[in-house]
């Protein structure tokens, strides 16, 4: 053997000493630490998963072994995922994903056809563009074409069957048993905290539009003070009608999700407003696979998410 051989055949051989086996990550493993920071922890992912929490502690243990780190912190009082378990959790969300779109994509007959979808604005989120992405590389013979209308728009434009889906918000006594509730929030009576309110005038009410089903509910006899409102802000933009509030120029009903430091709660002023549920609703005639699909894909990818993030 020369000496040049020797030397090829050594480092061959070194190579191979040194390469180790790669570790393969098990997707029900990753959909399971998915369930746990999602709902909050192994009990509840266990209910989700229709598992037992003996099965749910079970995967999570063997994919620690396999990586070779904690995921989860077991401590009383700390974050439930550790700093490993939080920068796995991001290539989980992005592997399960991955997957099912693959899964649905290659195992469902295509399906083709048109959807007319109104949203209000308070669901024309970063979140909602992810979801329409999602459906059109599983679907991309479907077409969605969409506009944004206050709620009373929207429903009025369901019924006449100009739209065919709807993602809006409504009174949660107002639901319906074939509406899918995306999530629900507390609506509030605020103002500024340096507003004086005279018990003697008329309180300068800000509201949405025409249309804000807010004014409409707040304008009825049963819920307006003895003083009564005067409506002195219309504002399309739920921006537009925070700013408003924060600098002063009246009282307001909004959600939960808009409230501020710079604002004072006033619900024991007036009348309780009902809680509020945004929901998705599919018109009557509208009842095809695309339509189908669509309903199910958004409803999906919100509980994914626990609740749309408004921007």
């Amino acid at each position: 053997m020369t000496k040049m051989g020797f030397f090829h055949r050594t480092a061959h051989f070194c190579h191979e000493g040194v390469k180790t086996k790669m570790k393969r990550l098990d997707i029900e493993a990753l959909r399971t630490l998915c369930a746990i920071a999602e709902h909050g922890g192994i009990t509840r992912a266990a209910e989700h998963l229709s598992l037992s929490q003996s099965a749910v502690s079970h995967k999570v243990k063997r994919l620690e072994e396999r990586i070779g780190c904690s995921l989860l912190t077991r401590q009383s009082g700390a974050p439930l995922l550790s700093e490993d378990g939080q920068r796995l959790l991001v290539y989980a969300r992005r592997i399960c994903a991955m997957h099912d779109e693959a899964v649905q994509s290659l195992s469902t007959r295509p399906i083709s056809g048109h959807i007319r979808l109104g949203m209000t604005e308070d669901v024309t989120s970063s979140d909602l563009s992810r979801i329409l992405g999602r459906f059109t590389r599983l679907h991309p013979n479907v077409s969605v074409r969409t506009h944004v209308r206050q709620s009373v728009v929207l429903q009025r434009e369901l019924e006449k069957g100009e739209i065919d889906i709807s993602m809006m918000q409504i009174f949660a006594t107002d639901l319906r048993p074939s509406d899918t509730v995306l999530f629900t929030d507390l609506v509030h009576w605020v103002k500024a905290k340096d507003l004086e309110l005279r018990c003697d005038c008329t309180i300068p009410f800000l509201a949405y539009d025409d249309d804000c089903f807010f004014k409409h509910w707040a304008m009825d006899i049963e819920n307006t003070p003895a003083t009564g409102f005067d409506t002195i802000l219309e504002c399309a933009s739920s921006a537009g009608i925070v700013s408003a509030v924060q600098s002063g120029l009246g009282v307001a009903l909004l959600p939960g999700r808009y409230l501020t430091d710079e604002m004072q709660i006033l619900d024991h002023q007036f009348s309780p407003p009902p809680e509020i549920a945004y929901v998705l609703r599919v018109g009557r005639n509208s009842r095809s696979a695309h339509f189908k699909s669509f309903a199910m894909e958004v409803a999906k990818g919100v509980t994914s998410k626990v609740s749309l993030q408004v921007v």
